[in-house]
């Protein structure tokens, strides 16, 4: 399976662009596939320098209803007009940080190729969507400050319903690639679990641990907890993690999981899974039944 970061915070190749946002692509078994967009059309720019022909992707999955993850949506159906996008029903509410609406280009709610997800779904036998992450535990505390506006005009805490993730399997192995992991990343790996029965053994994911400011004790507690949790439950999984983690974050993570925590970054490109062994593939109604679907 061949992984690139086409769009992330931060960058070591001065021919690329590095902005607030993240964007990912990914080969696997003849399946093209994107998952989010970047905040803008620079994701393309990108793309083309580190090779990827944007107009050859299936499908492109957006994590949620945040800008800076399908900004460059529009964009990308200028590349490419048939590629199939798949979005959260609930991922075009009007969703705010403070005072600055942060949510989805209400236009994309109009394209002819959108395809809205509401549950759990196999889109083949290697490719599946997985949402509905009630658990709460590490719950990210940046959380605290993100609404969502009503039909009444209030503001209410998001409870994030509108965030999915895309899992790829190649050779009996899972890649678990989601946006922000703005539900807690030990809930959704948690949650991966107990629908597909196993670890995942790769995860690519945004902490939403980032801060302004230093964080409090509690906050340091939660992360390092976070970290030592999913060293513990999930030895086997490499984590890669980036844009909305933050440094500091990171920094606390890193000696509490080693090698196990790798950074992403724009223009960041590797191969996972090669050697494993062949996998029998399921049929897609076996997977549907494991998955209670």
């Amino acid at each position: 399976m061949l992984v690139k970061i086409l769009m992330e915070n931060t960058t070591n190749d001065p021919a690329l662009h590095a902005e607030h946002g993240l964007s990912v692509y990914i080969e696997s078994q003849g399946h093209k596939l994107m998952v989010d967009t970047g905040a803008s059309d620079l994701t393309w720019e990108n793309a083309k320098a580190m090779g990827v022909d944007v107009s050859q992707v299936e499908r492109l999955l957006i994590s949620h209803g945040h800008f800076d993850h399908a900004g460059g949506i529009m964009g990308f159906t200028k590349l490419n007009p048939t590629a199939s996008i798949h979005m959260k029903s609930t991922a075009f509410g009007d969703f705010y940080h403070g005072d600055r609406y942060i949510g989805v280009d209400k236009r994309i709610e109009e394209l002819p190729q959108l395809s809205k997800s509401y549950g759990n779904a196999f889109l083949d036998t290697d490719i599946s969507i997985m949402t509905r992450f009630p658990g709460r535990l590490y719950w990210p505390a940046g959380n605290k400050e993100l609404t969502v506006k009503t039909p009444e005009g209030d503001f209410v805490q998001d409870s994030f319903d509108h965030e999915h993730c895309l899992v790829v399997r190649e050779n009996g192995r899972f890649a678990l690639f989601s946006g922000c992991a703005h539900n807690g990343i030990l809930n959704i790996v948690g949650k991966f679990r107990e629908v597909y029965g196993l670890a995942p053994h790769a995860v690519f994911s945004g902490f939403h641990m980032m801060k302004d400011g230093a964080y409090t004790p509690e906050e340091i507690s939660d992360i390092e907890n976070t970290a030592t949790s999913l060293k513990n439950f999930f030895p086997k999984t490499i984590f890669y993690t980036g844009h909305c983690t933050g440094d500091a974050a990171y920094d606390l993570m890193k000696p509490i999981m080693g090698d196990q925590l790798q950074r992403m970054y724009t223009g960041l490109s590797l191969t996972i899974f090669e050697n494993e062994e062949r996998f029998k593939p399921d049929t897609l109604e076996d997977l549907e039944r494991i998955a209670g679907i």
